[in-house]
């Protein structure tokens, strides 16, 4: 997501840097080419410009810090715009009444059935009793999509197959959601057009039967600056209270992120990165930012770990690296790990300079090698991954034919693990000795 504009950023710092003052004329200069990214990445005329107009006031005339380049100084600049234009801090959901209801709405295809999961799955997670509501009563299928994906989750989902009356089927959740102590109730509704008058009000009149304390609109990133067109409408309509970005994943320009708040008012409260469930985020105007200034968003980074990995294991493992009792077991489990975190691109792209990284590099290159290693890993028995060392030529051929590589492939595995291991073995002397000045090693220990 935001590929170009953040390519087309980093070529604008790139040609400040040298300079000294960063005056009138090169910040012109900088900004014709800030304003063309921007449009090119399909954000709204007028939040183009008005973000224009912003940077250059505070832009001309800075001076230069020491050890601070002017490129360094209007990243700084730019990012703090792209922070407000974004909203500032993350917009936590407001949640009240019993039970607290949610309402999803917005266009055809814009992902509001997914993302009822998704949020339904979030919100348990914080311990929420969540009951999803099919309220789609035009789509096909759509009762039963979300049926899958509640039953998927372990979330329950109210259906009525049949029913066309939409308030009936709100007034009946909300008495289900009484009668079984569910604290919140997220209503699926159908996608309309935002020409679609009739629709439109069957949803105003569900909200006033419900009373929901979130509305939110669900926003395809894709759509760009006809986004907003859409939000108004909506809004005007309903009272959005923020919104969804969904497909983010496979839109590299964020007109619809950099537009909705400047013209809507309203925060965007979520994002969704692909198709799991877990690819769901909360949306934080800052890291954003960073995201785009190709700054990396680290601290995303570590809470997707800390989400997808095993605590208990995590000790375990470290007491083990610690007695160098390291298997090939547990590389194993560490792969296995690494993948739960998603696609080594996106993990890539949170590091610092990432962006740059991924450009021309073949990753998928890498994700086929981890892939390999695993299904050699998979091969062994568990009594030759828990002892390696009786992995003689015979034990190694018949691993090699049984995961569909060559030997030397096997070798290389083995390599690498015997080079991970030796390496373990060294920190865990140095360890002790340094537990014999009473001291200990940078590092060790932080991890509990």
């Amino acid at each position: 997501m935001f590929d170009s504009l953040s390519s087309r950023l980093q070529d604008v710092f790139r040609n400040l840097r040298g300079l000294g003052k960063i005056s009138e004329s090169n910040v012109s200069d900088s900004l014709r080419d800030v304003r063309l990214a921007l449009l090119e990445a399909d954000v709204n005329f007028k939040v183009a410009r008005d973000f224009i107009e912003s940077v250059r006031s505070k832009a001309v005339g800075e001076q230069v810090l020491q050890s601070v380049s002017p490129g360094q100084q209007m990243i700084k600049i730019i990012h703090d715009e792209i922070v407000t234009l974004l909203g500032s801090d993350n917009a936590a959901l407001a949640l009240s009444g019993s039970p607290a209801c949610i309402l999803m709405c917005g266009l055809h295809g814009s992902g509001k059935t997914t993302s009822s999961a998704k949020l339904a799955r979030l919100l348990t997670r914080q311990s929420r009793n969540v009951l999803l509501v099919a309220a789609d009563v035009y789509r096909p299928a759509a009762m039963d999509q979300l049926k899958v994906l509640g039953d998927k989750l372990g979330i329950p989902v109210f259906l009525r197959p049949g029913e066309t009356d939409v308030l009936k089927i709100g007034r009946e959740a909300l008495a289900e959601a009484r009668s079984t102590a569910r604290d919140t109730v997220i209503f699926d509704t159908a996608g309309r057009l935002q020409i679609d008058e009739p629709l439109v009000q069957e949803l105003v009149r569900l909200r006033d039967l419900t009373q929901p304390c979130e509305i939110l609109l669900v926003l395809d990133a894709a759509t760009g600056q006809e986004a907003v067109n859409v939000a108004s409408h909506f809004d005007k309509a309903l009272g959005v209270t923020g919104a969804i970005l969904t497909k983010l994943d496979g839109d590299a320009r964020g007109g619809a992120a950099l537009s909705f708040r400047s013209v809507v008012g309203k925060p965007i409260k979520f994002m969704g990165t692909g198709e799991k469930p877990e690819d769901f985020d909360l949306f934080h105007p800052e890291r954003m930012a960073q995201r785009i200034l190709g700054m990396g968003d680290v601290v995303t980074l570590v809470e997707r770990a800390a989400e997808v990995v095993d605590q208990k294991k995590a000790m375990e493992l470290e007491e083990k690296m610690r007695k160098g009792h390291f298997t090939l077991d547990d590389f194993l489990s560490q792969l296995r790990e690494m993948k739960k975190m998603g696609p080594l691109e996106d993990i890539v792209k949170m590091l610092p300079g990432g962006g740059d990284m991924v450009k021309g590099a073949d990753l998928s290159k890498s994700e086929r090698e981890f892939r390999r290693m695993e299904g050699i890993l998979c091969s062994m028995t568990p009594k030759e991954r828990n002892q390696p060392e009786i992995l003689n030529g015979k034990r190694r051929l018949r691993i090699a034919k049984g995961s569909g590589v060559n030997v030397a492939e096997v070798n290389n595995v083995l390599k690498r693990f015997d080079e991970m291991r030796d390496m373990m073995r060294k920190m865990n002397k140095f360890q002790k000795m340094m537990g014999k000045f009473g001291g200990k090693m940078p590092g060790m220990g932080a991890m509990r």
